[in-house]
């Protein structure tokens, strides 16, 4: 029985889109091949009994915008656009998603769960609005990983607190949290978190606040690390304790790599607020800052780190190849460095990017033209991981003798191994891969990106 390397293709310059292209043998030893000495050429080296991080999952963000246009669609587009995210067998298998508390910039205009001033008891508090479009289409992607035997992990993010709450007594424009309603805010959560459990959507986590440094247009709200700290130490972790909801995941930063290693480490370094925390998460506006992931980790290695928000911003960017490169270079950089999940921006946009209620339009992988669903790079990009690389797989030692070949490797719960290999170069890189000490000559097209799976229990080379 011959030991094969399968193989999926996406690449610029060729009709390839997760394409399946002929398998690879792998063999023990390797000659030469058309003049070319093997030892010359680049490598990827695999070795898949030095583990690392488990993944919790790949995913995207369900904003009322996303389910505005989702709904907007005839039925079997509707039915198609879920079946292609969510069922692990046709798409790409999402898992891990995000959602807003309140509005956000991707919502129809401001609004929040408790709307009435000066409720500090929350006996106005409300998701009416949530049922109308963003709670439907999250229950019909339930129900599609349901028939595959998954369950979602739903990450909850709040842009804002209501205005009244607020320094500033708007939801856009930034302003604070005013003391008094710490108490009152952090309820706000818990109140959340139940009133979609009735609804049958269970929350997997929360982080406190989206980008809490950046005063935006629309909804947003700026926090310090030590209000932030304090925050999660005396009101949102032991209230969501009390309330017997101390195993949602609470997830602090959730702004960009640039800052992430010491905002965490001031939260991390109260003892009593680190207790309640999960990990942090980032986004990757701004600089690249790669290393700080990683350096997060070295410091804090019992604390998880988590992808949370990342788009193409200033509009669709309709047919741009870039797109799905700069995904994978992320993506391939942040798992390298213990990321344990990775969740894109909003799911499903209109044409324009929208809508969105301030006129910050942005790309998504797949676009609602004209009723049709039109798939991005960005697509194809994100399914060479989510959909070869399943949730409880756990990264690899993986590696490449040239910066052209950016890889990463991961072996899946059934034993299998994937791994992924990009290509940004205008030139074809032939190289060779060593897998557990088998190898097979491999070519990676221009501009593309290649997912290469083993099946699980394969024979070792000496048996091939």
């Amino acid at each position: 029985m011959k030991k094969l390397l399968h193989s999926f293709l996406t690449a610029r310059d060729t009709g390839a889109r997760l394409t399946a292209q002929t398998p690879l043998e792998l063999a023990a030893t390797l000659g030469t091949d058309e003049g070319l000495s093997t030892p010359g050429l680049p490598r990827v080296f695999v070795d898949s009994t030095r583990r690392f991080q488990t993944l919790e999952g790949f995913g995207g963000a369900f904003t009322e915008s996303a389910a505005v246009t989702w709904r907007a669609l005839a039925p079997p587009q509707r039915d198609r656009f879920l079946s292609d995210h969510f069922d692990p067998q046709e798409g790409q298998g999402y898992l891990l998603c995000r959602l807003h508390m309140n509005s956000c910039d991707f919502s129809l205009g401001n609004y929040a769960h408790v709307e009435a001033p000066g409720d500090i008891e929350l006996s106005s508090f409300s998701i009416e609005r949530d049922r109308a479009c963003l709670l439907p289409m999250v229950k019909a992607a339930q129900a599609v990983a349901a028939g595959r035997g998954r369950e979602l992990k739903l990450l909850a993010s709040p842009w804002s607190p209501p205005a009244w709450m607020k320094s500033n007594g708007a939801m856009n424009g930034g302003g604070r949290l005013l003391p008094e309603y710490r108490a009152a805010w952090a309820r706000c959560y818990v109140r959340f978190i139940e009133a979609y459990a009735a609804e049958g959507v269970p929350i997997w986590g929360i982080t406190v606040q989206n980008e809490p440094e950046a005063a935006q247009r629309w909804d947003s709200c700026l926090w310090t690390a030590a209000e932030e700290r304090d925050f999660v130490r005396d009101h949102l972790g032991p209230t969501l304790r009390a309330a017997g909801l101390g195993h949602v995941r609470i997830i602090v930063w959730d702004h960009n790599r640039d800052q992430m290693v010491e905002r965490a480490s001031t939260v991390y370094a109260d003892p009593l607020a680190k207790d309640y925390v999960w990990g942090c998460g980032f986004h990757w506006y701004g600089d690249d800052c790669f290393d700080n992931v990683r350096l997060l980790h070295d410091a804090w290695p019992d604390k998880g780190l988590l992808f949370t928000e990342g788009c193409q911003e200033g509009g669709p960017h309709r047919g741009s190849w870039l797109l799905g490169e700069r995904y994978a270079r992320s993506i391939i950089n942040d798992l390298n460095r213990w990321t344990s999940g990775w969740i894109d921006w909003n799911l499903l946009l209109d044409a324009e990017g929208g809508p969105n209620h301030v006129g910050n339009f942005c790309s998504a992988p797949v676009l609602a033209v004209d009723g049709e669903l039109e798939r991005q790079s960005s697509f194809y990009y994100l399914g060479h991981f989510a959909r070869f690389i399943a949730p409880g797989a756990q990264r690899v030692l993986c590696a490449a003798t040239r910066d052209e070949l950016e890889t990463t490797a991961f072996i899946n719960p059934d034993g299998g191994l994937a791994i992924v290999v990009l290509n940004r170069t205008e030139k074809a890189l032939r190289f060779v891969m060593a897998i557990d000490g088998c190898q097979a000559l491999a070519t990676l097209p221009a501009r593309s990106i290649a997912t290469w799976l083993t099946l699980p229990s394969a024979p070792d080379c000496s048996s091939t």
